[in-house]
Formats: C-alpha cells, sequence, structure tokens
C-alpha cells in the first residue's frame, strides 16, 4: 500500500516524540512492505517564530495532500500569560480543526496491566478497563454564537448550537466504532436541563433503530462522570457533544495512571490527524527524557483507521507492550528501575517490530 502522511512536530517533545514515532512507522512499512512518504511542516509556535502563523498556509496545503496527518503537540511558556502576544500557537490547533473539518476525537482508554499500580483509582475497579470516547470537536458552546459581554461589563454570555447534521455524524461514527469493538454505545447529555441535549437524544435514539446489535444506553453528564471513576470497565463507546466530551476524556486520561500512555485521533471531513494527548512539556525538550508512546500508539491508530491495516497496528501494540515488560521504559513510568531515553525506547521498539515472526 502506498502511505502518504503529513508529519507536524510541533513544539516542545514535539520534535523528538514524533520523530520515534516516525521510525516506528517506517519500520512498520519495511515489515509489511508498504510505500510510504511524508512531509514535514510547521505548527505552533515553532510556525509562529518562522512566518508568525501558528498553522500556516504551507502546512494546511500538506496536510490536504496526505492520507493521515502525525501530529506531536503545541505550546510554548513564551506566550502564556504573555498579554502582549498577538497570536497564541493554540490558535494553530484551532486552526486546523475547523479547516481540515476535525469534528470528531477519538481517545481510546485501556489499562496496561504492568502499570495498573500507577492507577490512582483501586486496581480492582481499574483492572478491564478498554472504553473509546467520541467527542463531537467542531460545534457546541466553544464555537456557538452570539458570545460575549453586556456593554457595562457586569453580564457574559456563551451560546450551545448544534444542528442535527452535526450530531447526526458523529453517532453514526460511534456505532460505526461500537460494531468493531463490544457492540455497546453510552450516549452522554444532560437532556433533563438542555435542549441541545434532547436534540443530541432524539437523534441518538432514531439512529439506534439502524442499530438493533448494538446496545445502546443514555446517561446524564454527571452520572457518567461518576461512573467513570467507579466503574469504568462498563463502557464500550461513549459519545458526546464538544464541552462534556473535554471535561470526561480528561477525567478518563487519568484512569491509566499515565498520561504518556495514552494516543488520539481527530476523524475530519479531508484527512485525518493523530496525536498523543499530552501537551508540548517544554521543561523536558530536547533532553531525550520524554515518553514517547502515547506517540507511538497514535501511529497504530494511523494505521488502523486511516489504513484500515490492522496487523500493522497491533503489531505496534505488542511492541509497545514488550517494551514494558522488558522494562525499557523513560523515567516516567520506570518504576524504580533503569530509565531510558527517549531515543532508546524507539530503537528497541524498531528493533522489536523488524526482529518479529
Amino acid at each position: 500500500m502506498k502511505m502518504n502522511i503529513a508529519v507536524l512536530p510541533g513544539d516542545g517533545i514535539g520534535p523528538e516524540i514524533v520523530e520515534v514515532a516516525l521510525d516506528v512507522t517506517k519500520a512498520v512499512c519495511k515489515k509489511f512492505n508498504h510505500e510510504l512518504t511524508y512531509k514535514k511542516a510547521l505548527v505552533g509556535a515553532c510556525a509562529i517564530d518562522a512566518v508568525g502563523n501558528p498553522y500556516p498556509d504551507e502546512t494546511h496545503e500538506i496536510c490536504m495532500e496526505s492520507d493521515a496527518v502525525l501530529f506531536g503537540a503545541i505550546g510554548d511558556p513564551k506566550y502564556d500569560n504573555n498579554p502582549k502576544a498577538k497570536v497564541r500557537p493554540e490558535q494553530g490547533l484551532l486552526g486546523m480543526r475547523k479547516k481540515l473539518g476535525l469534528y470528531a476525537n477519538i481517545r481510546p482508554v485501556s489499562t496496561f496491566r504492568q502499570l495498573i499500580h500507577k492507577s490512582p483509582l483501586r486496581q480492582d475497579v481499574v483492572e478491564g478497563t478498554d472504553l473509546m470516547c467520541i467527542r463531537e470537536l467542531t460545534g457546541g458552546i466553544y464555537f456557538g454564537r452570539p458570545q460575549g459581554r453586556s456593554e457595562d461589563g457586569n453580564v457574559s454570555y456563551d451560546t450551545c448550537v448544534y444542528s442535527r447534521e452535526e450530531i447526526d455524524r458523529i453517532v453514526r461514527l460511534a456505532y460505526g466504532y461500537a460494531m468493531q469493538r463490544r457492540k455497546k454505545v453510552t450516549v452522554v447529555d444532560k437532556a433533563n436541563v438542555l435542549c441541545t441535549s434532547r436534540m443530541w437524544r432524539e437523534v441518538a435514539q432514531e439512529i439506534a433503530k439502524e442499530f438493533p446489535e448494538v446496545e445502546t444506553e443514555f446517561m446524564f453528564v454527571d452520572n457518567a462522570a461518576m461512573q467513570l471513576v467507579q466503574w469504568p470497565s462498563r463502557f464500550d463507546v461513549i459519545v458526546t457533544e464538544n464541552m462534556f466530551g473535554d471535561i470526561l476524556t480528561d477525567e478518563a486520561s487519568v484512569i491509566t495512571g499515565s498520561l504518556g500512555m495514552l494516543p488520539s485521533a481527530s476523524v475530519g471531513l479531508h484527512t485525518s490527524v493523530f496525536e498523543p494527548i499530552h501537551g508540548s512539556y517544554p521543561q523536558a525538550a530536547g533532553k531525550d527524557i520524554a515518553n514517547p508512546l502515547a506517540t507511538i500508539l497514535s501511529a497504530a491508530l494511523m494505521f488502523e483507521y486511516a489504513f484500515k491495516l490492522t496487523e500493522e497496528g497491533a503489531l505496534i501494540r505488542k511492541a509497545v507492550s514488550a517494551s514494558i515488560d522488558a522494562g525499557i521504559v523513560t523515567e516516567d513510568i520506570a518504576q524504580g528501575g533503569k530509565a531510558y531515553r527517549t531515543s532508546e525506547v524507539g530503537k528497541w521498539i524498531v528493533d522489536y517490530i523488524l526482529s518479529s515472526k
């Protein structure tokens, strides 16, 4: 298969972790005889420094011409709490989501048995957790109009807006994933209070009839937040609106015990973006100590969902699990043993993939 990807390292530790994930991608392509082409492009603070735009037109063109985007992280301390900054790195991420039509954020949350003790939840609670959060990404209160403040500054307002089309496409996406998993969908809303949530529930009920083999449940967001920490293994696929999803995915991310282990995908109208959920971690930039596993697992998602290459994705997951078993990990999950460098972890996983039978 011919694979054409855009590579956007971004800021902070982004270049280091993306380079490792790219090496793993090359190794898998060599193993399975795929033809890989890729172009690197600027995004975030480094793009502002270079051309004054956190998501340059040239970067957008490269993304549009690609089958998938492998993305690192955005953010730089020099732009934090800086009132003189006319543009911020994070605007590059929002611009990319809007221009690529990235309407759904996909976050799988599963535990590694070797690291289960690092979870803030009891082992018997977290064991067996394997869920997928699907968050609507381009609608809702973050993008609704009108928004603003009154003339005297004493009243502010935001508007939550959703169309039937926006709800329909992401709910259908959730059912598609559920059909590949354990056939259960949890639709999270606040239909007892919010009009938009009542529309979400109405549309989801209509779509559920088309998937009789899938178990569908509806849950208020406050109950879902509670059950995620009480009984996370009860969930399979969770689908919800933008703000609820923003909060619940961050809550779910700590279940595994390490942000450095969680990949994500943002599904778009034009292409899809695959990235770790953690930030740019500028304190570690250039030190070769950042955990690359979430980015490597994001590459596994890319093989599976952008190119439908499940065997390739499975081999990457197997290699990551083997590296943890062997203790070839960075300092954040070293558990008192030797801590390996980012590049050393990457090389070990590449060697594992190339030598696998």
